[in-house]
């Protein structure tokens, strides 16, 4: 009996789910995608907008045309409900059945959590949307023509540390090209108990390895910091610090999107889906989750807390492994299992013109490998790898 597989959202784990799916499934079943957007972002590069380093057209795609090639049904539209026991989504303007459901929704940045934070009701900068990029490149022209201290960092809950560091070692970069270095004070502020915790818990030497930067790039730094308020010049701390700034980007805590935290028994209280190995739902057998959606417990507690971050290719690989069950099961045939901190980490923290390359066998401990190899060949890599990533998925190769 044919089924019908929808996929909700279409970036890196939607996107992925969606053509594996069909290339799984071939025409005898029907894969369909509903997404609130109808392009895909290559969000790792968003760290050099602010500095008009990259345009929307270089990062950024329409994934209609790959889908209607491989007779993928798409509907550009954001799911206001999920129905479990009718199996049914509903969007505006009308609802759509499914005998299997993969939510690839992404996160819903938690700009309300911290008084004055976010660009649109608060006074900081962030990197974690298109739209909010654009705003601090144009934050950033604005403070170019009157310097003063920059603060970068992540506030408590936040999980995308990475984005974080590459911004603050981008931005050192862009004042020694400035010949500001000397004169503008620059800090990163964060929930993290050292630097280079990355909320994993570290990974190898990369703690003295950001120390080591941080030290040759004069960059100072607040750890264990928990962000009280923020007003239009000073970002107070909880333990009564505080950082005066003329230009701020803070990484804002990640959430579950609201319609799948409506869904009863779902997901966990910061709104991601509790999944088994196979990236099956605990609740419901017949919904799958891959990539931010999916709930990972931090490795170990820290003093402020700290989010876990999934990467692009973390999302990936979650995505491939609930594609690979849902058939399999569709088919009769054996499920694997393979969860989140058992995928192997690949990833590269750009510094601007140097940065570092890191991999690991495993995303979480107890890892038997771990190897980061600074300098600038991490930048020449990142770059190369931005222009055979989106070469390859503008035309759906996966």
């Amino acid at each position: 009996m044919s089924k019908r597989i929808v996929v909700v959202g279409s970036n890196f784990a939607g996107y992925t789910a969606a053509i594996e799916l069909k290339k799984h499934l071939g025409d005898e079943h029907n894969v369909s995608v509903i997404s609130a957007s109808d392009e895909f972002l290559f969000m790792p590069s968003l760290i050099w907008v602010p500095f008009g380093l990259r345009e929307k057209k270089q990062i950024a795609f329409k994934v209609e045309p790959q889908y209607r090639k491989r007779g993928i049904e798409f509907r550009h539209a954001r799911v206001e409900e999920i129905d479990p026991q009718k199996q049914e989504l509903r969007f505006e303007g009308g609802k759509e059945e499914y005998d299997y459901l993969v939510l690839a929704t992404g996160p819903e940045l938690n700009y309300g959590a911290v008084k004055g934070l976010g660009p649109y009701d608060g006074y900081t900068q962030s990197i974690f949307s298109w739209d909010a990029a654009e705003l601090a490149h144009e934050a950033f022209l604005a403070w170019e023509q009157k310097p003063g201290p920059v603060v970068i960092g992540a506030v408590q809950g936040a999980s995308c540390f990475g984005a974080a560091y590459e911004f603050l070692l981008n931005f050192a970069h862009e004042l020694r090209k400035r010949k500001l270095h000397k004169k503008v004070p620059l800090t990163y502020v964060t929930a993290e108990p050292f630097l280079g915790h990355f909320g994993i818990g570290g990974l190898g030497n990369a703690k003295a390895m950001c120390e080591w930067f941080f030290k040759h790039l004069n960059i100072s730094f607040e750890l264990d910091a928990a962000v009280r308020e923020i007003s239009d010049s000073k970002i107070q701390l909880e333990d009564g610090r505080s950082l005066d700034y003329s230009y701020a980007m803070l990484a804002p805590a990640f959430r579950g999107v609201e319609t799948v935290r409506n869904v009863p028994g779902l997901t966990n209280a910061g709104g991601w889906v509790r999944t088994d190995g196979h990236y099956r739902s605990y609740a419901y057998e017949n919904i799958f989750a891959a990539g931010v959606a999916v709930a990972l417990d931090a490795p170990q507690p820290t003093a402020v807390p700290c989010g876990v971050p999934k990467t692009g290719y973390l999302s990936e690989e979650m995505a491939k492994v609930a594609v690979h069950n849902i058939a399999a099961e569709i088919h009769g045939q054996p499920l694997i299992s393979l969860p989140p901190a058992s995928i192997d980490a690949k990833c590269v923290l750009d510094a601007g013109n140097t940065g570092i390359i890191m991999l690991s066998d495993h995303f979480l401990e107890p890892r038997k490998q771990a190897w980061l190899i600074p300098g600038p060949e991490a930048h020449w890599a990142k770059l190369a790898f931005e222009k055979y990533f989106l070469t390859t998925r503008k035309r759906g190769m996966v």
